[in-house]
């Protein structure tokens, strides 16, 4: 009898979507209201499922809707997307999803996510460049010699630097660019492709579950909160620090682990083609480093460099960082002295070898399309909003770790997450004398910790990638998953008495 292998990313993406699409027969249709702020002129709409309702823009129709967050936080755009309005949940007339929905929603998903799918295909032209120029191989050879006997500085500072990036500005999507790279990086240092999978995508998740002045997260749900993003920042830098440094330990125990004995990989057996599939087998580790491939990697490097600045400052977002990648991919093959035709193939190639990425991105996507278009989503919301009543400080604030971690599989967007949340459940903290804050922590570690196996968010486009199974995944990750659940809840528990 053969053995059962564990589905694709793509398969689990589609059992996920049929099983949304039963979730819309059985639980009831529902909707909150929402509240849009219109800059041009100055005004609220108010959205609810029978009508739109024009509202000027003040602080008292704020109050009289019973949202308490200063009228600056939509005339500064600091709110910039519709908030659910509290006590307006009302059932519906049921909208379940049939057979047709369910085969329409990948397709309507890869064309919402089209931003993030065009950013993965160019990257993915872009590393086909820089493989025709060699500048990988010889880059990879050098840095093997010289980190020779402190490969683990590797780790380190992968791993630390990326959480900086999640914590500032929300570094998640981004971060696809960073597998192709990185990945033979880490097998060239005698280590095995699930240690800089995790350096990266873990790197990501921590810093992005410990949000400190990250726009997307933070100070969205804080000003959604009706608080300043500044209150409670304390706590969050202490959290950012204790997850970090137990992620890297957890990370560095199981890469000493691996580079002693190569067979206590959990991907061992699959060794062999992750090393073809990265170029490991045919590198020659006795390329020169010329002055011409320095210049190429600086050029590559630049293109990392002027994203994050874009993103950081200049209000960037997917159609700039595209065209970064794709301005750098041009400049590298004149560089390179590439010819037009070599060009053109290699970069289509590059895009080809992420395109299985870029489906199960746009697959996640339909799921939620799914969930929207039945009509549950805030249904589950609205019941998730009662569980907490009457609870006492301490499970209450762990009752919304939770809560939150389970939305996220529904709604994986932080910053949708936030708006449509935050005016719902932070008034909760009230009834039980604990500060707004709490609520906006129990949505970043919520949203965070779930988001480390959560199928709707980045890790299957993440492990398609490399190559590596969802079950592969999990046996890694789960026992981390409960150290910092448990650091989690102790935390938030003496933050609340």
């Amino acid at each position: 009898m053969k053995k059962l292998k564990f589905p694709t990313a793509q398969t689990i993406l589609i059992l996920i979507a049929v099983l949304v699409t039963i979730l819309t027969w059985l639980v009831p249709a529902g909707k909150y209201d929402s509240l849009a702020y219109d800059a041009k002129s100055n005004s609220f709409t108010k959205i609810s499922p029978e009508e739109s309702l024009e509202l000027p823009a003040t602080q008292a129709t704020l109050e009289e809707l019973g949202i308490k967050i200063p009228i600056e936080k939509f005339t500064n755009g600091d709110i910039y997307k519709p908030i659910g309005i509290p006590n307006t949940y009302r059932e519906m007339k049921s909208h379940p999803q049939g057979l047709a929905a369910l085969a329409k929603s990948p397709i309507k998903g890869i064309i919402a996510a089209a931003d993030i799918i065009f950013l993965i295909l160019i990257i993915g032209g872009l590393i086909g460049i820089m493989n025709l120029t060699g500048a990988f191989n010889a880059g990879i050879s050098w840095m093997a010699k010289t980190l020779r006997g402190r490969e683990y500085i590797l780790i380190i500072v992968v791993t630390t630097l990326i959480a900086l990036g999640g914590t500032t500005f929300g570094l998640a999507e981004e971060t696809m660019a960073f597998y192709p790279i990185l990945i033979p990086v880490f097998l060239a240092a005698k280590y095995d492709a699930m240690v800089g999978l995790s350096c990266v995508f873990l790197g990501s998740g921590i810093g992005s579950m410990c949000s400190t002045v990250n726009p997307f997260a933070t100070i969205i749900a804080s000003d959604a909160a009706g608080i300043s993003w500044t209150t409670g920042l304390n706590n969050r830098v202490i959290m950012l620090l204790l997850c970090v440094t137990i992620t890297i330990v957890y990370i560095l125990r199981y890469a000493k682990r691996v580079k002693a004995d190569p067979s206590k990989s959990l991907i061992y057996d699959q060794k062999e083609n992750i090393d073809k599939l990265f170029g490991l087998h045919t590198m020659d580790t006795t390329v020169k480093f010329t002055n011409r491939l320095r210049l190429i990697t600086v050029v590559f490097s630049l293109c990392f460099v002027v994203m994050i600045i874009g993103v950081s400052f200049l209000d960037w977002w997917f159609v700039e960082m595209t065209a970064t990648f794709l301005v750098g991919a041009i400049i590298i093959g004149f560089i390179g002295r590439i010819k037009e035709s070599d060009f053109v193939e290699a970069f289509a190639k590059g895009a080809a070898d992420l395109l299985s990425v870029a489906f199960i991105v746009g697959i996640a996507r339909g799921v939620t399309i799914l969930m929207e278009d039945g009509l549950i989503s805030d249904t589950i919301l609205y019941y998730a909003s009662t569980i907490t009543e009457g609870m006492h400080k301490g499970l209450f604030a762990n009752a919304m770790l939770f809560i939150y971690g389970g939305l996220s599989f529904f709604m994986p967007s932080s910053s949708g997450m936030a708006v449509l949340t935050m005016p719902i459940f932070s008034p909760l903290a009230d009834t039980v004398n604990i500060g707004r804050e709490i609520i906006v922590d129990t949505y970043l570690y919520g949203m965070g910790l779930f988001y480390l196996i959560n199928p709707t968010g980045l890790i299957l486009a993440a492990l398609a990638i490399v190559k590596i199974g969802f079950d592969r995944w999990l046996k890694f990750i789960v026992p981390l998953l409960l150290i910092l659940t448990v650091t989690t809840m102790i935390f938030l528990t003496i933050s609340v008495l």
